[in-house]
């Protein structure tokens, strides 16, 4: 399922993508608080295991000043997941949300609008990032759709993304075609990096764009639902059907 919110305000952070999880926190928070708790939370202690959803941020009309989007015409938050128990109270948790806020921010929250899913039917997709694809090998090296080794991580970790979802992987190996991927420098702000490294902001090398991908079908179907990175359930890796 896939759901559009729509938001105004006047200007948000650079580093917005933990705006959005906080704002994913608190409506699973505000709809049922167990689910959130079992999302969350393991043995009393913070759940790292990734989370069936991605999301991206749209932007229609803005400008950058210092550390912040001055914005004109608004944000839209896009929510992709293909766990109904998540949308669900996703969604029931944003209608209880009418101003939200974050740090210095504000947020109004207008309209909730479900979007129609597209069907995979063929081995091999055009997919267009809505948020750019972070991917990086076991030494944490950020990698470049050029990189010999950027197929077989992304096959990493779409493996482990499959996984943890439907308890089982990738029935097949993806094969991985850039079209017109550009690279995308995404600054997050992260509270553990600021007190390890000194450093208010983490840079991240994402790329955004278009790129053919071939595999099973059911494969490609989750994959298009979950999204395909690292570091999904923070703003990366959604995806969007182009044919």
């Amino acid at each position: 399922m896939r759901v559009q919110v729509s938001f105004d305000t006047n200007e948000i952070p650079i580093a917005y993508n933990m705006l959005v999880v906080s704002l994913i926190k608190e409506a699973l928070k505000r709809s049922d608080s167990n689910y959130y708790k079992k999302l969350f939370n393991y043995k009393g202690k913070k759940n790292k295991k990734s989370k069936n959803y991605c999301f991206s941020l749209d932007l229609k009309n803005y400008e950058i000043v210092n550390h912040n989007f001055m914005i004109k015409g608004g944000v839209i938050v896009n929510f992709s997941s293909p766990d109904n128990e998540f949308t669900f109270n996703l969604c029931n948790g944003l209608k209880e949300i009418n101003n939200f806020k974050y740090r210095v921010y504000s947020l109004l929250r207008k309209a909730i609008v479900e979007i129609k899913e597209k069907k995979i039917e063929d081995r091999k997709v055009m997919f267009e990032t809505l948020s750019p694809i972070y991917i990086k090998n076991k030494e944490g090296i950020h990698l470049s759709p050029e990189s010999e080794s950027f197929e077989r991580e992304l096959n990493y970790i779409s493996n482990i993304i499959l996984n943890n979802y439907r308890n089982y992987g990738l029935r097949e190996p993806l094969y991985f075609k850039s079209i017109n991927m550009k690279k995308r420098v995404v600054k997050e702000y992260v509270r553990d990096f600021k007190k390890i490294t000194g450093r208010k902001y983490m840079y991240i090398n994402a790329y955004g764009g278009r790129f053919l991908l071939e595999g099973d079908k059911d494969d490609l179907n989750d994959l298009y639902k979950l999204g395909i990175s690292f570091r999904r359930n923070q703003g990366f890796g959604m995806l969007e059907v182009i044919s």
